[in-house]
Order: C-alpha cells, then structure tokens, then sequence
C-alpha cells in the first residue's frame, strides 16, 4: 500500500514544470546552434578557427543551455532535476561543443580519420597483420575492430568518421559518470564534473581513432580499479618497515563479495590486454596508475601492476618489436627536449593562431588552478579524497617520457581532465549536496561556464582553416588517387592532407614539408621533391591544397606568397602537367 502511494509523488516529482522548462530549453538551444552552424560557409578563412565565423545564434543557444543546466542542477531540496533531463542537457552539450563541425560540413575533419579508415579498409584485405607497413600495424587491435564493426554493420566509413567525436565523448561521459559515483556521492556534484569534463576537453582527441578507444578503456578500467577492485586501506602510523608492514596487511577489500571481484578482474585484465594491442601511449599511463594506486593502497589486487607490466613487455618485444628496432622508446625523453616538442615549438604562426594556441594553455592553467584551490577546499572540508589527487597527478609522470611528436602535453591533459574536473567542481559548487547554490551562485555559474564554451571552442576549433576541408579538396584527392598507378608516388604540399582512405597501401604517399624537412622555399624544396618525383619509376602526382597552404602559413612555416612561387617553380619543369583543377587544389602529374 506504501508503495502504491508513493507512485504518484515519485512521478510528479520526475516531471515537474521546472523539469519539463529545463528540457524545453534544451532542444531550444540545440536547434539555435546546429541551425546557426549549418549556415558556416567553407572554407574557414580566420586564422582563429570556428569561433569567428559562428553566427551569434550559436552562442545564444550555448548561454540557454547553460542556464537550463544550471536551474536543473540547483533543483530542489530533495536535489537536481531528474535524471532523463540532466542527461539530455548533457547530451544536447556533447552536440553543440563536439558536434559543431558535423554540423557545418558533412566532411570529417582532420587528415588522421581518413588515415584511420584507410587502415582499417587495409586490414580488411589482408591475410595476416603485416609488422613492416608502418607504426599502426605493429598495434592494430583498433584498427581489426573498425574493419570488423564497418564490415558487419555496412555504415558509411565517412559517416562514422564524422560523429565520432560525438559517439567517444559519450562513451568518455558514460565511464566518467561511472567513476564519479565511486568518489562523491554529492549528485550535484556528479552532474557538474560530467558538464566541466566537456568544457574542458578542448584537445581534440575524440576522433576515430586507438587514442579515443584506448582512453574510453582506461577508464574503464579505472572504474574496476575504484570499484569492484577497490581497498579499504587501514590506518597508516609511519613510514618505518613495521608500520608499513601493519599496514599493507591492514587493507580490506571495498566488493565483500569475491565472485564479483574475481569478474571485474577477468575483465580489467583483458581490457588491458586490448589497450596494448591498439594504442603506444595509454598502456604507459595505464600502467603508471595500477601501480601508483596499488602502492598507495586502494587497489586490493595487489600483483595487478606486475601484471600489467608483464603484458606490456610482451607486446613491446613481440608484436611490436618491429617498429621498436628502429624507434627506441626513450629517443625522444627529457624535460628539455619535451618542453621544447610541446610548448616552445608550438608557440609560433600568425596572430590568430597564437591566439588559439594561448587559449588552449590558459584553459588547461585555469582548471588546474581550480583543481589545486578545490584540493584545499575538500581537505579543509575533510572530503578529500587521496585517489582524485593521485589520478590528476600521475599523468604529469608521462610529459618528460617522450616528446609524443609535440602531443604528450595534450595527452596529459586528457588524461588527467576528468579528476581536475572533479576537484574543479568543489570551487564552483561548494556544498555538500544538501544546500541548494543560491540564485546569484546559478548566475555566476552561467556566465562562467559560457566562457569556458567560449574558450572550448576556440581552443578546439582553432585549426579550422585547415583542417576542416571542402568538396573541392574531396575531388581533387579522388581524382590524384584514382589517376595514380598502382606503386606510383603521391605528394602533398603538407599535412593536413585527407587522403589514404580508400588506397592505403596501393601508393607511396609522402608531404613536402617531410621530404624538404620543413624547409618549404623554392631553392631548397623544389629540387628535392621534383627529383623524388622523377625517379619514382611508377611516376607520381602532386596535390597542392588549400588546406595544406594554410596550414604553413598559419603555423609559420611558411608565407603565402613563397607557397605560390613554389608551386608555380614545379609547374613549369619538364614532365610536369596540370591534371586537375578547381578553386581549391591542383593536381600535377609527373612524369618518371
């Protein structure tokens, strides 16, 4: 009889007016964005990206959002909205910040997907995994299962290459959720690391490919390691042997039930086995944290990291010992040298690139610096939690271990994002989960995480002059692809270039700027690619994009007008004939 009374509190309360304004609001704000991104004409001519040419409906749509957000997680007494409406606000954020270049183009963005896809096209019509082919088949375990997903379900490769960022991010929300439950039982709080989570991930990493996958994984597995797989530790005395001893077998483990312990272990050792077959970094970072949480410990399988290690090694001397012959794991590794790679390499081009790379520097500092005040905060409050410390930190072990080709910086971010969120989040929203944040406190909150959109955007899609392509560029690589034979050369000016999707291993594909070594001027680059051309015996074609000219000239390779001499210089040597042309790119066939 209770029970049956209760029915109808528990619905009324799920849908509330406030509730049903909120998720009104919602699809208000989706349909501004998404309509106002649909109407971007291509190309993207600023140097700052996406952010200059998004019409102002856009932004209205990201502030209705944002309020809408922010009136659901204040709530009522009892808590946040209800879940089906915080999780479609949620969602409705993922489109607009993740999806806002599917909306503009139906073309994916960045050269690596249409790489990616090629792979995985390669992999299908291979009898065995080929080592010698180049760094991703000695880790092909992403790509084996995008051939095997694409073959099985008949999606459109391009497609899916589109909304990936979309798919990863809500995957990435889905375990961070997951996560965040085994750290604070505060819903509001919940709720508002998933939303910072978003605005901080301006690193582009959500694209179809091993990073994405292997990162979706390790939190995964993060989540077995603070769930399931979790310790209790015992009151800790001191650092003498003794009290370390006492201590260490003191620990309890947090899942009373072994049954289910020994499940999550079954399946975190073969996720981690999955994660060194498809990805170079995220076992390293992988491996730090078992071992980081293991010896602080709070992890109850304590031979965990030897395992963990042991697969790593295996893989490394086995299946990819045939990239490591010629790549040795500590080349690039130093302070200095990734300092260098990450930072002060990146910090160069025109202004509006700068802008956006000074953008992206000074939102990773401001939620670092939140993470650190939320530290003080939580432990002054006597919550903070020793894991959530560990978890933003150990990340930071990687940056001096390989410069990561100028990346490791980003991917250090990401992997500490979801726990610099969550200790974030103790700055933004200071309670303890019962008292409602004040209507002057939801309106700071608005406005706040409006820039941080703002800043999101910009530092994510700061590349937009380049990496976001045209019909035009499409045709012009189509047509290289298709009038190149089998074994001949092709050449673009310079990354990024969408190629190799479909004819992964039936050409020689090579860029300007890596065979002239970044030296881009008529007198050294033209010899160097002219000859490399005309001593491919299969012969070979020339692409010059308008993605790849902006591309130098806004990371200040390069300038406009030494670009267009250098084409010119190529045009008229012997054996050289203009093939393709439209508004965007030419294609030159050479002659052997």
């Amino acid at each position: 009889m209770t029970s049956t009374l209760d029915a109808p509190s528990r619905l009324d309360r799920r849908w509330k007016p406030r509730d049903l304004w909120c998720a009104l609001a919602g699809l208000v704000s989706l349909a501004l964005a998404a309509g106002a991104a649909s109407t971007v004409s291509l190309p993207v001519n600023s140097d700052l990206g996406l952010v200059a040419v998004l019409p102002y409906p856009f932004w209205v749509g990201v502030l209705i959002l944002n309020a809408a957000f922010f009136v659901a997680l204040r709530g009522d007494s009892a808590g946040p909205a209800s879940r089906p409406v915080m999780v479609w606000l949620v969602a409705v954020l993922v489109l607009v910040l993740f999806g806002a270049a599917a909306f503009v183009t139906d073309v994916p963005r960045g050269e690596v997907a249409f790489r990616h896809l090629g792979i995985a096209d390669a992999l299908s019509g291979m009898q065995r995994i080929d080592p010698n082919i180049d760094a991703y088949f000695n880790w092909p375990g992403f790509f084996a299962l995008l051939a095997t997903v694409l073959g099985a379900t008949g999606l459109d490769p391009a497609t899916l290459a589109l909304w990936a960022p979309v798919l990863n991010v809500g995957l990435w929300l889905t375990a961070v959720a997951v996560l965040t439950g085994y750290l604070t039982r505060d819903p509001r709080r919940r709720w508002l690391v998933l939303w910072l989570f978003c605005l901080g991930n301006w690193q582009d990493q959500d694209y179809l490919s091993p990073q994405a996958f292997g990162f979706f994984l390790y939190l995964v597995v993060l989540a077995m390691l603070l769930g399931p797989l979790a310790a209790r530790s015992a009151k800790f005395h001191g650092f003498r042997r003794a009290d370390l001893a006492e201590w260490w077998r003191g620990r309890s483990p947090a899942e009373p039930q072994p049954a289910r312990r020994l499940a999550a272990l079954v399946v975190t050792l073969l996720l981690i086995t999955v994660i060194n077959a498809s990805h170079q970094l995220t076992p390293f970072m992988l491996l730090i944290v078992i071992t980081v949480l293991t010896l602080s410990g709070r992890v109850w399988p304590s031979r965990l990291p030897l395992i963990a290690g042991l697969v790593l090694m295996l893989w490394l001397v086995f299946p990819a010992s045939t990239y490591l012959a010629g790549h040795p794991l500590l080349q690039d590794a130093g302070l200095q040298i990734a300092a260098e790679s990450n930072v002060v390499d990146r910090v160069s081009g025109t202004p509006g690139h700068l802008l956006a790379v000074q953008i992206r520097v000074g939102l990773t500092v401001l939620l670092w610096v939140l993470a650190a005040v939320g530290a003080v905060l939580d432990r002054r409050r006597g919550r903070l939690d020793l894991r959530v410390v560990l978890l933003a930190l150990t990340p930071l072990l990687l940056f001096p271990a390989q410069a990561y080709g100028g990346e490791m910086l980003i991917r250090v971010s990401l992997f500490a994002l979801p726990f610099v969120a969550l200790l974030a989040s103790s700055v933004l929203l200071p309670g303890n989960g019962v008292a409602r944040p004040s209507v002057r406190a939801v309106g700071g909150l608005v406005l706040t995480c409006l820039l941080l959109a703002v800043l999101t955007v910009t530092g994510r899609f700061g590349n937009a002059q380049y990496d976001v392509f045209t019909d035009n560029e499409m045709e012009a690589v189509a047509a290289a692809e298709h009038l190149a034979p089998p074994g001949s050369a092709i050449i673009s000016a310079a990354h990024p270039t969408p190629w190799r999707s479909g004819s992964y291993l039936d050409h020689r594909y090579r860029t300007m700027d890596d065979l002239c070594r970044e030296d881009l001027s008529t007198q050294t680059c033209g010899p160097i690619v002219y000859n490399f051309a005309r001593h491919t015996p299969a012969g070979a074609h020339m692409l010059f994009l308008r993605s790849s000219e902006a591309s130098v000239v806004l990371q200040g390779d390069n300038s406009a007008g030494e670009f267009t001499e250098l084409e010119e210089w190529f045009s008229m040597q012997d054996g050289v004939e203009l093939v393709f042309n439209n508004v965007d790119a030419r294609v030159y066939k050479v002659a052997p």
